[in-house]
């Protein structure tokens, strides 16, 4: 089973559920180590041998796969480099799948594609037809000696390409999706009523990373011989009767959607009476 990466709890108005995260995708490559080639012990750095004890020279240093525990197949350099595919610098589609059926799962790293000026007009067309039909292209690309496979999505008139992580990369945690729970008919409505209230539009510029923003207010405090004031730790007591939390929810996310509306409507007036 994979490792756990974080435990916790999660919250949604005043019910909190306990939860961990397992990595659901991870990109698998071969390891290869660094061998003594005349002993084929793996070494220890700067270059040791603890079978010869000694320092060996970087022309007795080979590669290896360890298929056992301490038993290594020899990789030859040249064997390696005739795998690698070629760089080309060409992108083909393969295909074009709905954008819809691509489980946000599988993206891994995301890039922004910019036409060179003699491509604009094509690279425009690409766009519209992409952006209309909802699609996405799929495509393989070879980038720093490693084939990639992409999405290639319209996005704010331009054209955003992901690297996907490939089947394989897909992790099975045995846990999830099959709690065994039941869920009460009226637990499921009050439930929707909360996400109901607490619904809105997705605005990422609403949220920022705290720690970063307090960790650069300790570097600012500590160069000028301050002392940065710490983070309150907040406490999440776990919930026992469910519906008496959904219940004690709703009213907390009114007042908070209302909270906020006031606060946007005040910020406007003093706007418009500022210009």
């Amino acid at each position: 089973m994979s490792s756990t990466i974080w435990k916790g709890h999660l919250s949604f108005g005043l019910v909190s559920l306990p939860l961990r995260l397992y990595a659901a995708a991870r990109s698998e490559r071969v390891e290869l180590h660094q061998l003594h080639r005349t002993c084929r012990t793996r070494l220890r750095r700067p270059l040791f041998c603890p079978t010869c004890n000694r320092i060996v020279e970087s022309s007795e240093v080979a590669k290896g796969y360890e298929y056992e525990k301490g038993q290594y197949l020899i990789v030859d350099d040249r064997e390696i480099k005739k795998l690698v595919p070629e760089a080309g610098g060409a992108m083909e589609i393969r295909e074009f799948v709905p954008l819809a059926e691509i489980d946000p799962l599988y993206y891994d790293a995301s890039y922004f594609a910019v036409p060179e000026k003699p491509g604009q007009k094509a690279y425009q067309l690409l766009v519209k037809a992409i952006e209309e039909s909802g699609q996405a292209a799929l495509a393989k690309v070879v980038m720093r000696q490693r084939e990639y496979l992409v999405a290639i999505r319209a996005r704010d008139g331009g054209l955003t390409l992901h690297t996907l992580f490939f089947a394989s990369e897909v992790r099975a945690a045995p846990e999830y999706g099959h709690s065994g729970a039941d869920v009460r008919l009226e637990e499921l409505k009050l439930a929707k009523e909360v996400i109901a209230k607490m619904s809105t539009h997705f605005r990422p510029e609403k949220y920022r990373d705290e720690y970063q923003a307090k960790l650069k207010q300790l570097l600012s405090a500590k160069s000028k011989g301050k002392k940065a004031p710490e983070a309150r730790k907040r406490k999440l007591a776990p919930v026992i009767d469910m519906m008496d939390a959904l219940k004690k929810s709703l009213p907390r996310t009114t007042s908070r959607k209302k909270l906020r509306r006031s606060t946007r409507g005040s910020a406007r007036r003093a706007q418009k009476r500022a210009s």
